[in-house]
């Protein structure tokens, strides 16, 4: 599909537009912006002189907490009195934001405070990485401008490394189109009390929706296809205007990573079919800046342009600890065109890559290294084998690990080479739910299980569903290392002790109207140093 004139790149030189290091983004309302301002923060400097206070709610998106540490946290909020508008309806001027921190939700135990400054360049979000807190310990916080009080917050610090940690609690979720269906799992996962939450891609959706199944489905702002920066920043504030999506921020700290239409669907490093790399890449410095403005997320995360340092490593004590991968941003452009096709050289070919290669050994090394009970990859999608052909046939999906064997076979084999204890994937992008036993060979059924893998569906993407589709069907028929499959939407909400790990997979039972209910439709198992998924 060709990509509208609004992104025209032709003011771009083009060698700046090839040289991602050197990247500057021209495009909407924000084209005075640059990437060289200070997050921010603590400090006490002064808004910029002739800011009026504004008397409109301001705390229209929520707030939010995310990538805890043993003794910090980022705390984030938008300023945006009309979400919808160009800069949330603000005025171009810096406001200054009090943040409070408490160890009670009264407030009467307030241990940290400090002022924050929501930049215009920033669409006046506010990120605040909160330092001096102690481990392992349930914090809330709440933002302040004048006499506007922000919503109420709860998070929680990672306990101190070395901490033998007993038991934690997580959610994982992934794909939430806003326009298929209703946020019923998020309003469950947010009265289901979880310690941290993973969100695997799919945030937002970048296409313009034909019809959709909530009010406002056919409004401009839903209808249009994201390309600006403009385009980005609205998309975000229409998701954030959803109560339960609040709810569930407000509930816990989450922890991101971005798939494919945070930018646009199925791309592939500087690569994808509407338009060259150049132009390509003024699309994703703006989605990706967009990600970054609406995500709690530190400024070791901020992108530079087109680029954006999303891997990143989290310890819960000696008991997990998470790699959270980034597979878009490194990946090679997906083989044979992409689609469904059997195995075939290009998907084959050990050259090509998933994760890059410098991740890859970040990753392997991180594995080899680590004295965690469970060794947990927070990825995309499925990384197991996903034979969709019926009968003798072979046809798998070039987007997900099947397209690209060779990354698969050095991660799985090379986990499986040092050792490394308990391995699990979360992953997502399917919108459907499937667990799995990743074998050394998916070839060979009789090939060593060398980790364990819950794939969760999707929030709302693909609408109501069931509980078994005919691909759901061939999946359990065809590949022997499935051991679940779900076609419902929802999320999984798992416990891991020393001894187990325990997914319960929350289905809904209709997405597509308001009030739908949520159940356990299975709880599944993996038991310390027995790698492979047990029914509960």
């Amino acid at each position: 599909m060709s990509l509208p004139d609004v992104n025209d790149t032709s003011s771009i030189p083009a060698a700046a537009a090839a040289t991602r290091r050197r990247f500057v983004t021209v495009t909407g309302a924000a084209a005075a912006l640059a990437l060289t301002g200070a997050l921010t923060g603590t400090g006490g400097a002064s808004a910029a002189s002739g800011a009026r206070v504004d008397r409109r709610p301001l705390f229209t998106l929520g707030v939010a907490s995310g990538d805890p540490l043993p003794d910090a946290v980022v705390l984030w909020t938008r300023l945006a009195p009309e979400p919808l508008a160009p800069f949330g309806g603000m005025d171009r001027a810096t406001v200054p934001v009090r943040w409070e921190v408490s160890e009670n939700e009264s407030f009467r135990g307030v241990v940290r405070r400090g002022t924050a400054h929501a930049r215009p360049e920033y669409a006046h979000t506010v990120h605040v990485d909160v330092r001096g807190l102690r481990p392992w310990r349930p914090y809330w916080y709440r933002f302040r401008v004048g006499s506007q009080i922000s919503p109420v917050g709860r998070t929680r610090t990672a306990p101190a490394p070395g901490d033998r940690l007993s038991s934690m609690t997580l959610a994982f979720a992934s794909c939430q189109a806003w326009f298929e269906g209703f946020y019923t799992a998020h309003a469950d996962l947010a009265g289901r009390e979880h310690d941290v939450v993973l969100f695997l891609g799919d945030y937002i959706y970048e296409f313009g929706a034909d019809k959709g199944i909530r009010p406002g489905s056919a409004d401009p702002h839903a209808m249009r296809e994201t390309v600006t920066l403009d385009d980005y920043r609205e998309r975000y504030a229409l998701y954030k205007l959803d109560p339960d999506l609040q709810a569930a921020h407000a509930s816990a700290p989450w922890v991101v990573t971005m798939d494919d239409h945070e930018v646009v669907d199925n791309w592939a490093d500087e690569a994808h079919p509407s338009a060259p790399p150049a132009q390509f890449l003024v699309r994703r410095a703006n989605g990706f800046r967009a990600y970054w403005e609406h995500m709690p997320l530190r400024m070791a995360q901020a992108p530079d342009g087109p680029d954006m340092p999303l891997h990143r490593r989290l310890r819960y004590g000696t008991l997990a600890e998470f790699s959270i991968l980034d597979t878009r941003q490194y990946r090679s452009d997906q083989a044979m065109g992409d689609g469904t096709k059997p195995p075939n050289p290009e998907s084959l070919d050990p050259a090509r890559t998933m994760t890059g290669d410098r991740q890859e050994r970040w990753l392997l090394d991180g594995l080899a290294s680590s004295d965690a009970r469970w060794n947990v990859l927070g990825q995309q999608t499925a990384m197991a084998r996903l034979d969709t052909v019926a009968g003798t046939g072979v046809g798998v999906p070039m987007d997900t690990w099947d397209g690209y064997e060779g990354s698969r076979r050095r991660i799985l084999g090379g986990a499986h080479e040092r050792g490394v204890r308990n391995l699990v994937s979360l992953g997502g992008d399917l919108h459907r739910s499937v667990a799995s036993d990743l074998k050394l060979d998916f070839e060979d059924p009789r090939s060593p299980t060398v980790g364990s893998e819950f794939v969760g569906t999707s929030i709302t993407s693909g609408m109501d569903g069931m509980d078994h589709d005919e691909g759901g069907l061939t999946l359990l028929a065809e590949n022997p290392h499935i051991r679940f499959h779900n076609f419902q939407r929802g999320y999984v909400s798992c416990r891991i002790t020393r001894e187990e790990w325990t997914a319960d997979y929350r289905v809904a039972d209709r997405v597509t109207t308001p009030g739908g209910r949520m159940s356990t439709r299975a709880r599944l198992v993996v038991e310390d140093g027995r790698p492979g998924i047990q029914t509960a």
